[in-house]
């Protein structure tokens, strides 16, 4: 299929381009960009106002397929990317069952297939069950398609048991991930363990149980010199500690979810459990040392963290409701506050949601380069728009943003150059 974008300002941040410009598609891939291409094309979209740029790479948003309906499916989720521009999607492997075996991968690859909305590359279990004992055949998951390994927030039996895992991993150059967190340390908490959650009365999580837990995978990637990234971090302690050992040369980086980068604790009066987030919100310092781990590099990449849940899980006493928050219809439009309040210019925020995090896990994607897949999202950041549960894609709906004034509205998304959304 062919297909000509027309006079869209076009942010390439692998070739650092920023220009107003025509984009020609062909057989599924970039075919030319310049300036009043003129080709005999099956679709024309006018692009005119709007932005185009490689469609986003989202490090970590749980599709929920296999495992309880309810929550969402391969599909539902997909949709609900494609919507919000996304065209990668990398699932962590706390699935149902859990991805530690080549079937449960090759699954997920065939059910992804079958939809084809989205691209979804599914993490591999760094130990069986995720029970931080065993650990999982990573060689044959690898080969099954897993991009990364991780064991979430589940711990590890002792650091014996992690040291020996990731001198395999390290062994095969296998990236592993981390979502550091001491589960004796957060045990019983539901929110960040500071002055508001003493007023409120709620059983806090410090900040140590994931500085602690940050130090401790930090000293074994050094002992094996394994790769690593650790996802969706919180703490302005622990984009220290990155920072530090990517300076002394270690295989690091870091992700942060955007919900932590516009919130912070205080949000949580009121008892709302759409604000029960994992990680969860952390101080006003938090934040900005986050926001400043943005802007230095020690921090890569933004994601979504997408748990979809369903509304029984928010249905109950704050500590009582599960943790999470759906994000992937609204990750670009948050993103984007990240420009309003002169954060980051367009297009530093764009290259932190695409070719950041692909670059990350080693895949072709998140660029507009010649030749390239033609995986495209297609914005207009002036358009505002409201998230509604009648219009939520995501099965989902449990999100602090819903019915919230947002602005910044995908149109258009490309897979392979095959539009896979179209605003209408």
């Amino acid at each position: 299929m062919s297909i000509l974008i027309q006079g869209g300002r076009i942010i390439d941040p692998a070739s650092q381009t920023d220009t107003i410009a025509d984009l020609l598609i062909q057989d599924g891939r970039i075919a030319a960009i310049g300036t009043d291409l003129q080709e005999q094309v099956e679709q024309v979209i006018d692009a005119s106002g709007q932005i185009v740029c490689p469609g986003l790479v989202d490090l970590c948003a749980h599709s929920r397929e296999p495992g309880p309906s309810q929550r969402g499916s391969i599909k539902t989720e997909s949709n609900a990317a494609a919507a919000g521009g996304i065209t990668t999607m990398i699932c962590p492997p706390t699935t149902n069952p859990v991805v530690d075996s080549p079937a449960v991968a090759e699954l997920i690859k065939d059910r992804c297939a079958e939809t084809g909305i989205t691209r979804i590359r599914p993490m591999g279990a760094l130990t069986k069950g995720l029970e931080g004992e065993q650990l999982a055949p990573l060689y044959a998951l690898a080969a099954s398609g897993c991009i990364a390994f991780s064991n979430a927030r589940h711990a590890f039996a002792n650091s014996q048991v992690l040291n020996r895992t990731l001198e395999y991993a390290a062994t095969h150059d296998m990236l592993v991930v981390f979502n550091p967190e001491d589960a004796a340390l957060a045990e019983g908490g539901c929110m960040h363990d500071d002055t508001t959650s003493t007023r409120l009365g709620l059983n806090g999580i410090p900040s140590a149980a994931e500085t602690i837990e940050v130090a401790r995978c930090l000293l074994l990637v050094e002992q094996t010199g394994v790769r690593a990234h650790f996802g969706q971090i919180s703490c302005e302690r622990s984009v220290q500690m990155i920072a530090d050992a990517r300076d002394r040369g270690l295989p690091v980086s870091a992700d942060v979810a955007i919900q932590n980068l516009l919130l912070v604790d205080e949000n949580v009066n009121g008892f709302n459990s759409a604000f029960h987030l994992q990680p969860p919100l952390r101080s006003q310092l938090d934040r900005a040392g986050l926001i400043q781990g943005l802007i230095s590099g020690a921090i890569q990449a933004i994601c979504s963290n997408h748990h979809p849940l369903e509304r029984a899980a928010k249905e109950a006493p704050f500590a009582n409701t599960e943790p999470g928050m759906t994000g992937l219809e609204t990750l670009l439009s948050l993103s984007l506050l990240l420009v309003e309040q002169q954060i980051l210019e367009l297009p530093q925020l764009i290259e932190k949601l695409t070719l950041a995090p692909a670059t990350i896990l080693g895949l072709n994607a998140g660029t507009l380069s010649i030749g390239s897949t033609a995986d495209i999202c297609i914005f207009n950041p002036d358009m505002s728009w409201t998230l509604t549960p009648e219009t939520s894609r995501s099965r989902g709906k449990n999100t602090p943003f819903m019915h919230h004034p947002l602005r910044g509205k995908v149109t258009h998304t490309l897979l392979g150059g095959q539009p896979v959304f179209n605003l209408q």
